[in-house]
């Protein structure tokens, strides 16, 4: 760089430097050649400022400045003046700087996307230019949002007495969780290291060895399939205390999560927040993440067609399903089309179909010649439908009833734009199964994880009702979407092996799966619990985007795959020598 030395940031160029020199390094934004003028845009991570380039000014700087063109990484020296043409738009838009002198640091091609704020270009391109998407302000600002939420984070911690631990990144697979990343050892062929899910028995281990309130902000790995907003590798604030019951882990997390909004957005978030337990949220909403910004609550219709003759209800009923409805208030004006997309959210959720009734001027429904007046205004009086209403009606199975009707009203709620952007509605859902039955291994599984600790009240239940069993664990919902998980510790040797024993583990298979676990909880455990947080979904909500990829700064695209780096690849038959790896490509696993 020479003898020039950076004296201010583009952002910081104002009024009170006014006929001072500074001196400012950035890319160019763009340029306007008025003949006898050049003006420059130059930009930098903190903004953006004018740079106005003339013979009369300084010759040799106007000069070099016809080399100059768009992305062009520069110096520039100069005297800060009132912007002849104000930009009130601009943050520095009130002044400018005379160029007095030029450095080019380096030239740069055409680049392939558009270095301007709300990009309209596609995913592919940005992941494979990353580097160039990244120099976009909204993306820098997602990063600097980022970057102050981990410091806010870590303030509240250290302000709290809780300690910042690591723990290994090459650690043991074991099971009840997503297919783990796995790391080929070279000293030990054909053994396994498996990066972490989460660092569950490891800061467990932490409470065995006395650390009351550990915390940590850790990136974990999950070999599954991608959904929306989900990440093969993704940032967690992993947290766990000792001598805790439930309302001690919910109290310190919400006032955490009250600072970070604070401190990061500038937002007030009122606590406590509402809870709900998970059968309310489930049977309300469809959902145990429900979005609580709107009403539309799902209710149970089954009495008002207890006697119906109407073979889809009747049928449904004589099976144990379950006739369920909600109500679009002012929807009665909907469309066909627009209905008939609501059957297919339905039936993408294995809804059969979806029955409609439209109280408009007359009544109107796809079901209409099949039920009594009697039953329409029983159902009017039950759901508190009114003239100008629409409702919607799902017979099947209970699940399938409240996750299709569950689905139609998110997908309403967006589409009628039933809830205002700008609002963040936290709520706790608690009580969830300790169990659920998975259909792939036939069993019964954990909910969350092996060491969940049971309701006290249902204790007894563990081996003869697996599916009334619910567990000390909560989950934190804003919008719609968890953003945290936790649960009280099973910390009892006797309660411990009863769930194992629930789960279909021998206390042999139990100790070659968890073995260092279960011995260091010979030693004197505490009663423990945590909860853990997907920290980009977080700044996702504090940088107001909803894609996660937006707030992480070289993310996997929907398969796992990263086009910049293009990873994953196939590496040398050397490396796969050394580490005792054959391949089999004749089955096509490989490309």
């Amino acid at each position: 760089m020479g003898e020039m030395k950076r004296t201010h940031m583009c952002g910081a160029i104002n009024e009170e430097l006014l006929d001072e020199r500074v001196t400012i390094m950035g890319w160019v934004q763009a340029k306007r050649d008025l003949k006898s003028q050049y003006f420059i845009t130059i930009r930098d991570r903190e903004g953006i400022v004018q740079v106005v380039f003339g013979e009369e000014i300084n010759k040799d700087a106007y000069d070099k400045a016809s080399e100059i063109k768009p992305e062009f990484c520069v110096a520039i020296e100069g005297k800060v003046v009132k912007r002849q043409s104000p930009n009130p738009q601009m943050p520095t838009g009130m002044v400018e700087i005379l160029a007095e002198y030029v450095k080019i640091f380096s030239q740069s091609e055409t680049p392939p996307i558009y270095i301007r704020e709300n990009l309209d270009a596609s995913e592919a391109i940005r992941l494979k230019y990353r580097y160039l998407d990244l120099r976009r302000p909204d993306m820098q600002r997602n990063l600097f949002i980022r970057n102050n939420a981990y410091k806010s984070v870590r303030d509240f911690f250290y302000d709290n007495g809780f300690i910042e631990i690591e723990t290994p990144m090459l650690t043991k697979s074991t099971p009840e969780g997503a297919r783990d990343y796995l790391v080929a050892s070279r000293n030990y062929p054909g053994k396994f290291y498996a990066l972490p899910q989460s660092p569950q028995i490891f800061k467990q281990l932490l409470m065995v060895s006395g650390y009351d309130k550990y915390y940590q902000i850790i990136r974990c790995f999950r070999d599954e399939d991608l959904r929306a907003n989900r990440q093969p590798e993704f940032t967690q604030i992993d947290v766990e205390m000792s001598f805790v019951d439930i309302d001690d882990v919910i109290s310190v997390n919400e006032k955490l999560i009250q600072k970070v909004f604070k401190d990061v957005k500038g937002v007030d978030v009122n606590i406590p927040f509402r809870r709900m337990t998970y059968k309310e949220a489930y049977e309300k909403y469809g959902s145990d993440k429900p979005d609580l910004r709107f009403g539309m609550e799902i209710k149970d219709v089954s009495d008002v067609f207890s006697k119906s003759e109407f073979k889809v209800f009747s049928d449904c009923l004589k099976n144990g399903g379950r006739i369920s409805a909600i109500v679009l208030e002012n929807g009665s004006s909907l469309g066909r089309k627009q209905i008939d997309k609501l059957v297919e959210v339905a039936k993408t959720f294995k809804a059969k179909g979806l029955a409609w009734i439209s109280f408009g001027d007359e009544i109107k429904s796809s079901f209409v010649k099949f039920i009594t007046k009697d039953e329409i205004e029983n159902l009017k009086g039950a759901i508190g439908a009114k003239n100008g209403d629409l409702v919607l009606i799902v017979s099947d199975k209970k699940d399938i009833v409240l996750s299709s009707l569950g689905a139609i009203r998110l997908h309403l709620g967006r589409e009628r734009n039933l809830y205002d952007k700008d609002e963040f509605n936290f709520v706790w859902i608690t009580e969830f199964p300790l169990f659920e039955y998975s259909e792939e291994e036939d069993r019964y599984v954990a909910k969350h994880h092996p060491f969940t600790s049971p309701m006290d009240e249902d204790l007894d239940m563990i081996e003869s009702d697996k599916k009334n069993v619910r567990a000390k664990a909560y989950d934190m919902v804003l919008n719609g979407e968890e953003i945290g998980g936790g649960s009280i510790r099973i910390y009892r040797e006797d309660v411990q092996e009863k769930m194992f024993k629930a789960l279909g583990f021998t206390m042999e298979e139990a100790l070659e799966k968890f073995g260092f676990l279960l011995q260091a909880f010979k030693y004197g455990p505490p009663p423990h619990g945590g909860i853990a947080y997907g920290f980009d979904r977080i700044v996702m909500f504090l940088a107001e985007t909803e894609n996660i990829k937006d707030v992480i700064a070289f993310p996997k695209n929907q398969n796992a795959v990263c086009p910049l780096s293009e990873a994953p690849n196939l590496v040398s038959d050397k490396q796969l020598e050394e580490l005792g790896i054959s391949l089999i490509k004749e089955k096509n696993l490989i490309n």
